[in-house]
């Protein structure tokens, strides 16, 4: 939907102009005719904050959508359908009430679409970048189902079980990055500043240097002469690095080593396999056939690598594979969740023992994020330890040597 300035005459011949939203001109011309004014002009208005930053936008109020938000209007259209409101008085009272520009605008499509008949799942399917294809269709089951206020419920808590997994994620990889970030830049600073001030002293005593002070010092002149180049040469590489991670290859690479990262690989490898069998269980609890789950399922876990096992899944069970094979294959489960499947299998309860496998994982991701910092505490002590040693064994061993000569 864009915003549209018109300009017309109504039935008396006065001038009548204003701005409507609308989906094209002809929307905008057909309401004109509708409301008995005869069109002059229709034309795009400008945005003025088309070209602004994200940041500025936000300041301004005019921030893009983000998760939160959709998890947000699904509490509210789950409430909402609960009480018995139909669909499109729901979007009309949940457009007049929004405050967010962005939300607003969304909100006024869904409402065109649906005054035109369509439903809503077709009206959400033209915001690919907010509803995802699984959002989608979990909506289209429930329209299907006469369930849609349980559906929402479910996506409700759904995206909550999601939110606190990228929650949890997050704060796992914020402390190893806090601590290398700064062990990093205080590197730096010594390096530049505080042992060039000691190379000046040793430069003039005119004698042999132990080897690491050596190091040391030719390090951080080469450092000090060439800082600009190496700053240009670290953007580069860190842009390149992004770049080749935004490729498909490069992403499934990313992907699949993070897995492997000693402590942190393990919480990952969990919570993405939390955020899958709460995913599939859900599809699955919905009526989604089990190759459709798995298809709409592999496009939420967040991670190529997974990615492309479970559609290899899905490949497996479209040929004729049980689900228990088809999991065995896949490399990427335990043997208890592989037992927990075949007994979800042998009993016809598969969306449950899947469920009880998510909830087994977020339990186990929570509490392992909440011991992080006790394990890596260690690791991190001894490696800051060996690197302050470096230096002060390059910076205050010569000046031993000279103390033990003079006695």
């Amino acid at each position: 939907m864009e915003l549209y300035q018109y300009k017309g005459r109504n039935k008396r011949g006065d001038i009548m102009q204003g701005t409507v939203e609308a989906a094209n001109t002809e929307g905008v011309v057909s309401w004109m005719m509708a409301s008995g004014i005869s069109p002059i002009s229709v034309r795009l208005k400008a945005d003025p904050l088309k070209n602004q930053p994200d940041w500025l936008r936000g300041l301004q109020g005019h921030r893009k959508l983000n998760k939160t938000d959709l998890l947000m209007l699904t509490r509210q259209f789950s409430t909402l359908l609960k009480a018995g409101i139909p669909i499109l008085q729901a979007v009309t009272g949940l457009k007049n009430g929004s405050h967010q520009p962005e939300m607003t605008k969304l909100l006024g499509s869904l409402h065109a679409s649906l005054d035109k008949g369509s439903e809503l799942s077709a009206a959400m399917a033209k915001h690919p970048q907010f509803f995802d294809d699984y959002y989608v269709n979990m909506i289209r089951v429930g329209e299907s189902a006469g369930k849609l206020d349980e559906v929402f419920a479910r996506l409700f808590v759904q995206l909550d079980f999601d939110r606190r997994m990228r929650q949890k994620v997050k704060a796992v990889l914020r402390y190893p990055s806090f601590v290398f970030t700064a062990i990093v830049a205080a590197t730096m600073i010594v390096m530049v500043y505080v042992i060039p001030a000691f190379s000046g002293v040793y430069g003039a005593m005119h004698t042999d240097l132990p080897l690491a002070t050596q190091i040391l010092m030719n390090t951080s002149g080469f450092m000090s002469r060439h800082w600009t180049a190496i700053l240009v040469l670290m953007v580069l590489t860190a842009l390149g690095i992004r770049y080749y991670v935004s490729t498909p290859e490069g992403e499934y690479r990313w992907d699949r080593a993070k897995l492997r990262l000693p402590i942190v690989g393990r919480i990952l490898s969990k919570a993405t396999i939390a955020r899958f069998c709460r995913s599939f269980g859900m599809a699955m609890n919905s009526g989604v056939p089990i190759v459709t789950a798995l298809a709409l399922v592999s496009r939420v876990v967040d991670n190529a690598f997974y990615q492309e096992r479970i559609m290899a899944m899905r490949d497996a069970v479209s040929h004729g594979d049980s689900l228990l094979r088809a999991f065995l294959a896949s490399g990427i489960f335990s043997p208890i969740e592989l037992q927990m499947i075949s007994v979800g299998e042998d009993t016809g309860d598969i969306e449950t023992m899947v469920q009880q496998l998510a909830t087994l994982y977020q339990e186990e991701v929570e509490y392992e994020a909440s011991q992080l910092s006790e394990t890596l505490e260690p690791v991190l002590l001894v490696f800051m330890a060996a690197l302050v040693l470096v230096l002060l064994l390059g910076i205050f061993l010569p000046m031993w040597n000279m103390t033990q000569m003079i006695k």
